[in-house]
């Protein structure tokens, strides 16, 4: 916790909290008067910010959105960015939270799009982002390079986890394969609130909503191609990301013919993965899920004072069929969405009783591994394809 203590002349200090540290029954039990704030952004005088609430007893802090806004180095329009933090409040309104914020720079123009639909929602406060010199995300001397764009979420993993688990899980990924391979990759900062459409179901869960989140990521390549970056890889620490990010390759690969845009299911679960999870794991299939037995140990590797295991529940309850089943690597020929009550009290699927922090340092190691062999496979296909292009392979060749 941070305690603000910079206002000397106040009676009463307010006391901030990262929410995305809580379990999500933690969260879902704080008082709906909480304000809770999400920043665009970060390096806000917290004692301004518990002024403009009368210092209230706690403010929680949300995971910073990294970038999007204008002066953030990466731009998106006022439009698009507006649906996405408007679905992530919503997100905490719907689950009865009636003091909810967006945190921006004093410098957003008042009249702006963004701040105006908003409106009281928007909180304004200095930022040190509009008085530094202005740099771009990536650096333009990061051309050549895959761009690694990891995303995780803000969700609920059972009671022994906090919320913050995919996005914790798949920022190391990124940057241990951006040191593993300094010159073939560069990390765009992690972005913490993906899609869950089983939102409802647990309160606290974020939700930045299916076609907000295509259309933000969509523009995301549309900016960077127009810059001269070609190869980029989508890193999803969330399932519930998947579906979307597929679409958003699809969508990416239309309107720009020269890139080289991908992703893959989750992590830990190609073959260099999906090897490591066969050799090391001890529960049985359907141990492995979510808050199971990959990422209580991944958990317990990264940050265990996040980990919480006298309250794990194991929960391999699943309604299984041939077709359809729940583990780490999904098998069958079935794609369903049912709701997630029918399948866990907790919010867990698997046995996180398992986990241990030596195996999450072993899947860690392999899945920066196998990020790091995508890397220079992706380098590999645009090449190859950029030099049948020049060449004037089969259509490339003729007047269209």
């Amino acid at each position: 916790m941070i305690e603000n203590g910079s206002d000397k002349m106040a009676t009463r200090k307010s006391v901030y909290f990262r929410f995305d540290d809580l379990p999500w029954d933690a969260a879902a039990a704080l008082p709906r008067d909480t304000p809770l704030v999400l920043p665009l952004g970060s390096g806000y005088d917290l004692a301004l910010l518990a002024g403009q609430f009368s210092r209230p007893p706690r403010i929680g802090l949300l995971p910073a959105f990294p970038f999007g806004w204008r002066g953030s180095g990466l731009e998106v329009s006022d439009q698009i960015l507006t649906q996405y933090v408007s679905n992530l409040l919503d997100s905490l309104r719907d689950d009865g939270f009636s003091r909810v914020y967006c945190l921006a720079p004093q410098a957003f123009d008042p009249q702006s799009f963004f701040v105006q639909s908003l409106s009281s929602s928007c909180l304004r406060l200095p930022s040190p982002t509009h008085y530094e010199p202005r740099t771009f995300l990536p650096p333009d001397g990061e051309r050549g390079k895959v761009i690694l764009i990891p995303i995780g979420h803000t969700e609920q993993h059972g009671f022994h986890l906090p919320l913050s688990v995919d996005t914790i899980i798949i920022d190391a990924i990124a940057k241990g394969t951006v040191m593993k391979v300094p010159t073939r990759s560069w990390t765009m900062p992690v972005m913490p609130y993906g899609v869950s459409t089983h939102r409802s179901s647990f309160a606290a869960t974020m939700n930045a909503g299916g076609r907000a989140f295509e259309d933000f990521w969509v523009a995301v390549i549309d900016l960077l191609a127009s810059r001269g970056f070609d190869r980029f890889y989508f890193l999803s620490g969330h399932g519930g990301n998947m579906s979307f990010l597929v679409n958003i390759v699809k969508y990416a690969g239309e309107r720009h013919r020269r890139i080289f845009c991908a992703t893959a299911f989750l992590h830990t679960s190609g073959r260099i993965g999906a090897a490591a999870l066969e050799k090391y794991r001890t529960s049985p299939i359907g141990g492995m899920g979510h808050a199971c037995e990959l990422e209580t140990s991944y958990l317990l590797h990264l940050r265990p004072d996040l980990c919480k295991m006298e309250r794990v529940v194991d929960e391999t309850d699943f309604v299984t069929t041939p077709d359809y089943y729940m583990d780490w690597i999904e098998g069958g020929a079935l794609v369903a969405n049912p709701p997630w009550d029918d399948d866990t009290k907790t919010g867990a699927y698997g046995a996180g009783s398992h986990g241990t922090a030596e195996k999450g340092r072993l899947w860690l190691e392999a899945a920066i591994e196998e990020k790091a062999d995508h890397v220079q496979q992706i380098h590999e296909q645009h090449e190859r394809r950029e030099k049948r292009r020049n060449e004037g392979y089969g259509l490339w060749g003729k007047s269209i």
